[in-house]
């Protein structure tokens, strides 16, 4: 790779993680807790890219209110690296914070890596290198790179990515594939679904990404010029005693929305990476059963439990005995101030417990 260009890492840490309510809190959600592994899935998130990317090139863009619990986790990060939003406004705002906080640290030719905190990524050697022919592209064209993982079921809670057979050639000692992207499509409905595993040119949407960071602010300026005026704003005043103030000014009357929606979906030249890897973006409860060994009845148990006639549940406790008798396809969590009995086709709409628990203003459980 061009010495020239520096490699940075910017990791989306500010979710609220509102689908594993209750062990997800408002001050201590998803990505701060081993939900797979000893470490939190922020910490291995870090961890793996580390091999790659040292650690003063790593940035984590974060809620101000998880300030001081992402500095306990990652203690050796340097401060100005963690990137701090006033309000969350979704991935473009946060996208477009941190290029332009990158841009002042690293100013001239930057590549930048953007991930979530919260996913399950195997095969961590081929995963870098997947990283690294995405660098390569990005630098090579200067156009939006993204990571398509090689779909293993017909899910329906992803967004997809189609590409038409037109490759790019480019070296790799793993024969990594790289396509022109045809389109992004929306999560499915379960015969779309397997109609995209069969036909074998869609992609699971990943929502990792790599550019160059003069690439992604041209991108926002084109595609939504309103963030990049805010953008503008908040860059006049960085490293001032202003900057807090200002970016909590603009941040207040910027849209809510996706880089995807705002950006990738309306770019004319998006390539993608093909990610044959172990993926999963953890999205639910359910994706426990996909991590985790199951019993001889189908169930996914941590913590102390006993069942009679009890199949294909999901048992998450902290302390105390679960038990359950002629149950099945049931998420059950316990924590000391909550429990969460579910049917698993519904594990989707846990966050729509956290919006009645505050509508009723029951912030204790939040």
């Amino acid at each position: 790779m061009d010495k020239m260009n520096e490699l940075v890492a910017v990791i989306m840490a500010g979710g609220k993680g509102e689908r594993f309510w209750p062990k997800s809190r408002a001050n201590h959600p998803k990505q701060l807790l081993p939900i797979v592994s000893p470490g939190t899935m922020l910490q291995e998130t870090v961890e793996r890219i580390e091999y790659l990317i040292p650690e003063k090139n790593i940035f984590i863009a974060t809620g101000e209110s998880l300030s001081g619990k992402v500095k306990a986790q990652l203690p050796s990060l340097p401060e100005e690296n963690i990137i701090l939003e006033p309000v969350g406004k979704n991935t473009a705002a946060c996208i477009g914070l941190a290029a332009i906080k990158v841009e002042r640290k690293y100013p001239g030719s930057t590549t930048m890596v953007v991930l979530a905190a919260d996913h399950l990524i195997g095969e961590r050697e081929k995963f870098l290198e997947i990283i690294k022919t995405g660098a390569e592209v990005a630098e090579k064209t200067g156009h939006l790179v993204t990571l398509g993982i090689k779909p293993t079921r017909a899910e329906t809670g992803y967004g997809y990515i189609e590409v038409k057979g037109r490759k790019l050639n480019v070296e790799n000692k793993n024969e990594i594939e790289v396509y022109k992207v045809e389109r992004f499509v929306e999560k499915p409905g379960k015969a779309e679904a397997k109609r995209f595993l069969s036909r074998g040119n869609y992609y699971w949407n990943s929502g990792m990404f790599i550019w160059k960071v003069e690439s992604i602010l041209k991108s926002i300026e084109e595609h939504m010029p309103e963030l990049f005026k805010g953008l503008e704003t908040i860059k006049d005043s960085l490293g001032t005693p202003r900057e807090a103030e200002v970016t909590r000014q603009v941040f207040q009357k910027l849209k809510s929305i996706s880089i995807d929606y705002g950006v990738m979906e309306r770019a004319k030249s998006v390539f993608m990476v093909e990610s044959n890897i172990t993926w999963d973006d953890v999205g639910s409860w359910l994706a426990m059963e996909r991590i985790h060994p199951k019993d001889d009845n189908g169930n996914v148990v941590i913590g102390k439990f006993e069942g009679i006639d009890s199949h294909n549940c999901i048992i998450i406790n902290d302390g105390h005995l679960v038990t359950t008798l002629g149950v099945s396809d049931l998420i059950i969590v316990t924590t000391p101030q909550a429990t969460l009995i579910c049917a698993k086709d519904r594990a989707q709409d846990v966050k729509k417990i956290v919006k009645k628990l505050a509508d009723k203003k029951q912030e204790e459980y939040l």
